[in-house]
């Protein structure tokens, strides 16, 4: 900023001030006035010292100009009144005399100016200016001053304080931190913050603290879990900052905190206490079948059978002694964490997994009782230990149990296995990309005979997968993967490609397998209307529906089967029937013309007389309907005659031919 800048916005500023100028000579002041008004805007005259000081006590003024001889107050006087009144405001002596006496008595009385009559205005700018910048100084700190104690009483009230000296004893709590502490200011003065730390903060957790705020001297944030006079846990956010001297050394250390405690979600409790601890036990109790008890039962029903069963966790273990805390996740999920190295050291004999399974037992044989219901509770049971991944091995490790029908599974590395399975997944999905991209989706072709002349009367389309290293790849390796992007459509369009190409140069007709995602897909569904309704194709087509049990559109199906039936006289099977729950609902949904029994019966039938009574019954069943029945897996001749025997109609396995291509 240039010296003319400067000096315009100091006029500037000194328009908004307001000065008090005290004579007692009416001409000489109004000679005075003019030269001020050239830089001041609001001036107000007094007339002697004595009426210049009660306009000072009356009035806010930033600046006092004075003449020094005054019949009744001299300037002098004035001056050390206003001094014990104002000691800050700027005062400037506008004098005829240029005595020494009055300069230097001036000058200890306080002044910032000594000017003589009559004024230059140069002079006067000069003197005035720097009155100026000091008043401009004063209101600009006092301004910082007022809304920094503002800011303190805010923060007073809305944060809970302390500030401790370099050793970590406590020299001062706000009224915050005793109400939540509850201890009162004498008890918390002179101690350590360790009066109110919980021990589910480890050791190691304040070492890193203590480490990061005296060592590297810089501010540590995260959230730490204190334990009030009464035993009461809370949860508060934290920011500690060390305050240092100009060398850098540690002066005081001061803390902000804010409490957290309802805000802190049963989970993030729970993931707090797996931090504080080295080495932490988790356990996932979920309730089974919660989903169909929170649809049975309205909300509130249901949030009281899962309050009352958290009360009475514990009670169903063995040793009840063994945990404390437990965490209700929701949707009838339950955690117990404890110090897996303090557990092991009071109880060294403790079998976790018996005592698990013994809180399974009891609790099956528990009832909940809630007004007019009476409810059993089952659970399923998941839990790990160690230090990294046990939230996400235990939930996985729900998941894992709920899929092999078990109560109980340790879960220590499933996450590992989860992410070595996603990994092989990502392999597959690059592997399926590159067979799409390189027409190295093929199909393969079983013949399917009739067990009566042992001739080929169709040909099963099965897709298969030719990597980069011309292995042949079986649909078990991908194609279930490939549900999981967009690549199973694109496969599905290949099969049914490769499919109808081939009864252009055989004579039998052909079963294709489809899916009720398959039906359920435009594109793919159109497809196939169109392909069967040609003439050449008519009658030699089989839809082989594969066991789905996510069919979102029921009636979309049955009118796409009604419909092929109808233009193109397709046959209908059901695949792997014998399998899975819903085989019997779909036969009334499909009206099929063929059941194909699952290859997992057939393959017993040696054997295993459940299985051969079980296949006699489907063929049975079938005759008396009017459905064709097929085999799968007929492996040898002793496999084929028993079928024979049982009636079923048609065979398909390695005992007749392999899939490979036809031409």
């Amino acid at each position: 900023m240039s010296n003319k800048d400067f000096s315009n916005n100091l006029i500037k500023n000194a328009k908004d001030l307001r000065a008090l100028y005290v004579e007692d000579n009416k001409d000489v002041a109004n000679a005075v006035y003019k030269i001020l008004n050239l830089f001041l805007d609001k001036i107000d005259l007094a007339f002697d010292g004595e009426e210049g000081l009660a306009k000072f006590e009356s009035c806010k003024y930033d600046l006092v100009l004075t003449d020094i001889n005054m019949p009744k107050m001299n300037g002098i006087e004035l001056i050390e009144s206003i001094r014990k009144i104002a000691p800050h405001i700027p005062i400037i002596v506008i004098s005829a005399y240029g005595e020494q006496e009055y300069l230097f008595k001036a000058i200890q009385a306080g002044i910032d100016g000594f000017i003589l009559k009559p004024l230059e205005p140069e002079q006067f700018k000069r003197v005035l200016f720097k009155a100026i910048e000091k008043t401009l100084i004063y209101k600009e700190n006092n301004k910082n001053l007022s809304i920094l104690k503002q800011y303190q009483d805010i923060t007073n009230r809305s944060s809970i304080i302390s500030k401790t000296d370099p050793t970590g004893i406590i020299t001062f709590v706000n009224e915050n931190f005793v109400k939540i502490s509850e201890y009162s200011k004498e008890e918390l003065i002179g101690r350590s913050h360790a009066l109110i730390r919980h021990p589910d903060n480890s050791k190691e957790f304040f070492r890193d603290l203590w480490h990061t705020i005296s060592i590297e001297k810089k501010p540590w944030e995260g959230v730490i879990k204190n334990l009030s006079k009464s035993g009461k846990p809370y949860y508060v956010k934290t920011v500690i900052k060390p305050l240092l001297d100009e060398e850098g050394n540690v002066l005081e250390y001061i803390a902000l905190r804010n409490d957290i405690s309802e805000i802190m979600s049963e989970k993030k409790q729970m993931l707090s206490s797996l931090e504080s601890n080295r080495n932490s036990l988790l356990i996932m109790i979920q309730i089974e079948n919660f989903d169909i008890l929170d649809k049975f039962y309205d909300n509130k029903t249901v949030e009281k059978i899962e309050q009352i069963y958290g009360k009475t966790i514990l009670d169903h273990m063995p040793n009840k002694e063994l945990f404390e805390k437990i965490y209700s996740l929701g949707d009838g999920c339950f955690v117990i964490t404890e110090d897996f190295d303090k557990l092991i050291a009071n109880y060294p004999e403790i079998n976790i997994e018996e005592q698990l399974h013994e809180f399974i037992k009891n609790t099956k044989n528990s009832t909940i009782k809630l007004e007019n219901i009476e409810y059993d509770i089952s659970v399923i049971v998941s839990y790990s230990y160690g230090t990294k991944n046990l939230y996400e091995n235990v939930k996985y490790g729900i998941e894992k149990a709920i899929e092999k029908k078990k109560n109980l599974i340790f879960a220590n590395n499933l996450v590992s296995e989860a992410q070595e399975n996603a990994k092989k997944n990502i392999e597959t999905i690059q592997m399926v990309k590159k067979a799409l991209d390189e027409s190295k989706i093929i199909s393969f072709f079983q013949p399917i005979i009739d067990n009566k002349t042992k001739k080929i009367i169709k040909y099963e389309s099965l897709v298969r997968l030719i990597n980069e290293k011309d292995e042949i790849v079986s649909p078990y390796f991908f194609l279930e993967t490939s549900k999981q992007g967009s690549y199973y459509t694109k496969i599905t369009n290949r099969v049914i490609e490769n499919s109808f190409e081939i009864l252009d140069h055989i004579k039998d007709n052909i079963s294709i397998n489809i899916s009720a995602i398959d039906i359920e897909n435009d594109i793919i569904r159109n497809r196939l209307i169109v392909l069967v309704s040609k003439p050449e194709y008519k009658g030699r087509v089989t839809f082989e529906l594969l066991e789905d049990e996510n069919i979102k559109d029921f009636k979309k199906v049955k009118d796409f089967i009604k419909l092929v039936k109808d233009i193109g006289n397709v046959q209908i099977a059901i695949d792997d029937f014998g399998s899975g729950y819903s085989n019997f609902e779909r036969l009334l949904e499909y009206s099929p013309d063929i059941l194909k029994i699952d290859g997992s019966l057939i393959k017993n039938i040696e054997h295993d007389d459940f299985s051969r009574n079980l296949v006699e019954t489907l063929v049975v069943f079938a005759k008396k309907q009017g459905i064709k029945t097929i085999a799968e897996f007929v492996e040898n001749e002793n496999i084929y005659n028993i079928l024979t025997e049982l009636g079923v109609d048609y065979s398909q396995g390695f005992y007749f031919g392999k899939p490979e291509k036809l031409i």
